[in-house]
């Protein structure tokens, strides 16, 4: 009998290797390969006039491959029909809808509200169309009571709790959904596998079977995933490149905002953010992320400014808070919440060298408001007129909103979509901007000051 292959396979990336070892050599990560089988290896067979034959045969299946290949310019470049899924923002996150045949992967750490998002989605299509649930890691009667908690209509959306794939596909072809939810990928198992459910080689080969089925039959497939403590989804890499749509759900232990951000969509806007709150009824979508973000305090303090950063389609006004104080150690900190540090002390070598404000013996503490996190350059400036407030105990106007990439020479250097980001703070009531020279509008913004700036000494005179 044919032996079975093994292969060691990385947690972290998706990299296999023939034996173990202690450190992946991709990722760098240690102790990371997991050890899964590849199945029976099959025979070399003999080489003779049966492998000219064989050769011959595939060259012919080749040549019929060939054949049924499209020239690109004859392929029908309709839209893809969407589904809505009756929210607003998690249509946004997905790129307008649900797209037919699709593989989405929800991941979120434990009680961020993954399977309530999924639950109220699910039965408010089952209301339209055909939609299964299947559940892995609750009973169906506690699929009920949430439903019921949350006052859900239940007539129409079928329930199911198994875990094995095979009967989960079975099941599929049977009452044939539109849609149909995995909840979780991780404690789904094969039975053509012997390892454990949550393994590499169960998660890699019962997703993969899952889109193959959703591919084949148009089916919108959501797999629940897991995710680790640093807030990455658990499984292997490779998970990530066989679906389609991959959106994280993140919230924060002191409020209940919910940000559903998408990783990676190949039928929309990557990093795309849907903002949700959590109440006694289940996921409510906030339609206007921005009033939430801006509720500051009736007196102006100094260090606080309000920035515009853009994220996905839309701009976003946040607020942006810096604290400097004398430090009673021989090491300032540095901590930033929701930026880069690495670019926070970056940033404070160039107001140093370029705006003459030596912070060097000061503990400097930065927060974006609302556990919200800012991954692009845009903040830069903003963050920088916070930290000079502070420093100077000067206040700001509340009026004011400011953004813009500082570089290591000091100059302002102008961002994406400046005019929305000023027409989205002129929305706002806000009447005064300091903006980078290339992002100034062509014509005046109604009730709006705005002050293009090139260097980062304009900038801090812009303050004065």
């Amino acid at each position: 009998m044919a032996k079975s292959k093994t292969a060691y396979v990385c947690n972290d990336c998706g990299s296999d290797y023939a034996k173990w070892q202690g450190q992946c050599h991709d990722c760098s990560a240690w102790n990371t390969l997991v050890e899964i089988r590849l199945g029976p290896a099959k025979g070399s067979g003999r080489v003779g006039a049966s492998s000219s034959a064989s050769a011959s045969a595939s060259r012919a299946g080749f040549a019929g491959a060939l054949a049924q290949a499209t020239v690109i310019g004859d392929i029908d470049l309709q839209d893809l029909p969407r589904i809505p899924s009756g929210t607003e923002e998690f249509d946004r996150v997905l790129g307008g809808g649900l797209v037919p045949g699709s593989a989405v992967l929800v991941g979120g750490h434990p009680g961020a509200g993954k399977s309530t998002l999924l639950l109220q989605t699910m039965c408010h299509l089952a209301a339209h169309m055909e939609a299964l649930y299947i559940t892995g890691e609750e009973s169906l009667q506690q699929i009920a009571m949430r439903a019921k908690r949350l006052k859900l209509p239940t007539d129409k959306l079928r329930l199911m709790a198994e875990t094995n794939v095979e009967a989960i596909v079975a099941a599929a072809n049977e009452f044939k959904p539109k849609v149909l939810v995995v909840d979780s990928i991780q404690v789904v198992h094969s039975d053509e596998l012997a390892s454990a459910p949550g393994g590499v080689s169960q998660v890699r080969e019962c997703a993969a079977y899952l889109t193959r089925f959703a591919k084949q039959t148009g089916t919108v497939l959501f797999l629940v995933g897991h995710v680790t403590k640093d807030g990455s989804l658990a499984g292997p890499k490779v998970l990530e490149h066989i679906i389609d749509c991959s959106i994280l759900l993140e919230s924060t232990d002191d409020s209940r905002f919910r940000t559903l951000r998408g990783q990676k969509n190949r039928f929309g806007a990557v990093n795309e953010l849907g903002v949700f709150a959590m109440t006694d009824e289940g996921m409510r979508q906030v339609k206007n992320p921005s009033a939430i973000f801006l509720d500051r305090s009736n007196e102006p303090a100094s260090g606080s400014v309000v920035m515009v950063v853009w994220e996905g389609t839309r701009p976003l006004l946040v607020e942006i808070q810096a604290l400097v104080d004398d430090s009673q150690l021989g090491n300032p900190r540095r901590v930033a919440v929701g930026l880069e540090q690495n670019r926070l002390a970056m940033l404070l070598a160039v107001l140093h060298r370029h705006g003459g404000l030596q912070v060097g013996d000061q503990d400097v503490f930065a927060n974006v408001v609302g556990g919200v996190k800012v991954l692009e350059t845009s903040a830069d400036l903003a963050l920088l007129m916070a930290i000079v407030s502070s420093f100077r105990d000067r206040k700001l106007p509340r009026d004011m909103v400011i953004f813009g990439e500082v570089g290591l020479a000091g100059e302002i250097r102008p961002v994406p979509s400046g005019q929305e980001r000023l027409s989205e703070a002129a929305k706002h009531g806000f009447k005064r901007a300091i903006v980078p020279k290339g992002n100034a509008p062509k014509g005046p913004i109604a009730g709006m000051e705005v002050i293009p700036v090139s260097k980062l000494g304009e900038a801090l005179a812009a303050l004065e």
